[in-house]
């Protein structure tokens, strides 16, 4: 009696419009075996380990407020250091999710080139291992509270969706760079730059209110500044929500994760080839 072996030929959806979301959910606990590796790997053979995650926006924190706080002498509501780091503990887990996502395919070439799963989860892992990097920051942050004698309120609920919605932000643009990176290798020094540059253009180091009116819609129109700035209304509970930029936030960062979503799926199929 002959065995009949069964041969499965994975072929590329030649749709435009297909994002494979059956195959997102089979291969859903991958997901976490990504996150759980990047982890451990980001913390692996260093000194300081995860004190890494509180340091980096610490560190930024105190040299802001000497050359903006006290130089510059930029006001803001609240005491300057908490008002810097509030936005820092955003902006640097935005920053770091962009960086190592947008890297993330180069890196991970010999899973990409050896086994068939869904691409978009190696982006997506390194996003959600930085998560972990902003819990540890909150830690500092509710320790700046403490000291500065600002009591928390039930507005601190608002935390979890803003922290949502960032996240999507991180991973509509990181998984973008990320395809791209895997064509253009280029991109991997393009992307410091350019948060670079998106940092100033967000009111991490200063308040809204130094942006004269005229030219507030241009600031309006960065998803960041909606999300940064509720985030500290939520923490701080001293003035109502923003809804009108968080608003604008939440359609930007919607219409750039589907658009993302979709050009991912079309230049995925070469990504084997390539990579």
């Amino acid at each position: 009696m002959t065995s009949e072996e069964r041969v499965v030929i994975i072929e590329p959806n030649r749709s435009w419009f297909s994002l494979g979301l059956r195959d997102l959910f089979t291969f859903r606990e991958l997901l976490y075996f990504l996150t759980w590796r990047d982890v451990k790997v980001r913390y692996k053979q260093t000194f300081l380990g995860a004190s890494w995650a509180i340091l980096q926006p610490l560190l930024t924190m105190l040299i802001f407020t000497i050359l903006f706080g006290r130089l510059a002498g930029i006001k803001s509501d609240v005491p300057y250091p908490l008002f810097t780091y509030s936005g820092l503990v955003i902006w640097t887990f935005f920053s770091n999710a962009i960086t190592n996502s947008g890297n993330s395919l180069v890196g991970s070439a010999h899973l990409i080139t050896k086994i068939y799963f869904p691409r978009i989860f190696v982006p997506a892992g390194a996003i959600a291992a930085g998560l972990v990097d902003l819990a540890l920051a909150f830690v500092i942050q509710i320790g700046l509270m403490w000291y500065y004698h600002v009591r928390p309120s039930w507005a601190m609920l608002m935390i979890v969706p803003l922290v949502v919605l960032i996240t999507l932000l991180a991973l509509s643009v990181g998984m973008w760079l990320s395809a791209l990176n895997v064509k253009y290798r280029d991109i991997r020094y393009a992307i410091p730059f350019l948060l670079q540059l998106w940092m100033f253009a967000s009111p991490i180091i200063y308040p809204l209110d130094l942006i004269p009116q005229r030219w507030r819609w241009a600031v309006i129109i960065n998803p960041v500044t909606g999300i940064i700035d509720n985030f500290r209304i939520a923490v701080f509970a001293n003035r109502p929500f923003e809804w009108k930029s968080l608003a604008a936030a939440t359609l930007i960062t919607t219409v750039l994760l589907i658009y993302s979503a979709f050009s991912f799926a079309r230049m995925e199929r070469h990504f084997a080839d390539i990579v």
